[in-house]
């Protein structure tokens, strides 16, 4: 086999190889939200089983979470990546890591469900759980936004989600407040109450991580960290030469 026979075949083992992470990103992401979606379902249906499927769900994203690392190791020690390549490896390794918090938090949102409706836990009335739908919707944008904006290298979307993580913090408290109405009406609404704002805690993070995710978009894109940088110097750095 001649050498340029070998140096394509090489070429393109690498390039198949940083498709795998490419498609284990995507996936994460989309386990992820539905994680999301399911913990919602469950506490809406009341149903501790459904919550249990989340917890179960765990387990593929935490699999895809190290064959990333896996994969990631056997790159850098194998391939010796330099410039754009290396960049992509590493913006890669720290996407994985958000989504597999993210899938965490999940988690912890459906934990609301076992803890309201496993045993003789006080459980909160529909109108005073509905902000965790409302919050769960919005984060799950943010992370669908995110992950095209990785998908597809798109600046203007990765810009967008951190934009919508300055909103969200809004909903956020807004919906602290909403809660302590609650406590202020019935006394005995507080143990419900202090659980649910965990939960909305845990969704508020989860869209942090989107945020995050879109910032390793950036560093992908342009080489730049801008993971400690407001949004209007991010914006101001994004289309520049």
């Amino acid at each position: 086999m001649s050498d340029n026979t070998t140096g394509r075949h090489t070429m393109r083992a690498y390039a198949d190889e940083l498709k795998q992470l490419h498609t284990i990103v995507l996936e994460m992401s989309e386990r992820v939200r539905t994680q999301i979606r399911d913990a919602v379902n469950s506490l809406e249906h009341e149903s501790p089983d459904e919550a249990w499927l989340v917890f179960e769900a765990e387990k593929r994203v935490n699999e895809l979470d190290t064959s990333a690392d896996d994969q990631i190791i056997h790159i850098i020690a194998k391939r010796q990546p330099v410039a754009r390549d290396l960049r992509e490896i590493l913006a890669v390794s720290k996407i994985v890591g958000d989504l597999e918090r993210i899938g965490d938090l999940a988690c912890r949102v459906a934990r609301l469900t076992t803890t309201f409706y496993e045993g003789e836990h006080l459980a909160p009335s529909a109108q005073m759980r509905r902000d965790v739908p409302h919050l769960a919707h919005f984060v799950d944008e943010m992370i669908d936004t995110a992950t095209r904006a990785y998908d597809t290298l798109d600046l203007t979307l990765a810009l967008q989600v951190i934009e919508r993580n300055e909103v969200l913090e809004q909903e956020f408290k807004a919906a602290l407040r909403r809660i302590s109405t609650y406590i202020l009406e019935d006394s005995r609404n507080v143990g419900c109450a202090a659980d649910l704002v965990l939960g909305l805690r845990a969704l508020e993070r989860i869209g942090g991580h989107a945020r995050n995710i879109s910032r390793h978009v950036v560093f992908l894109v342009k080489g730049r960290d801008v993971r400690h940088k407001g949004r209007e110097a991010i914006a101001a750095e994004l289309f520049t030469s």
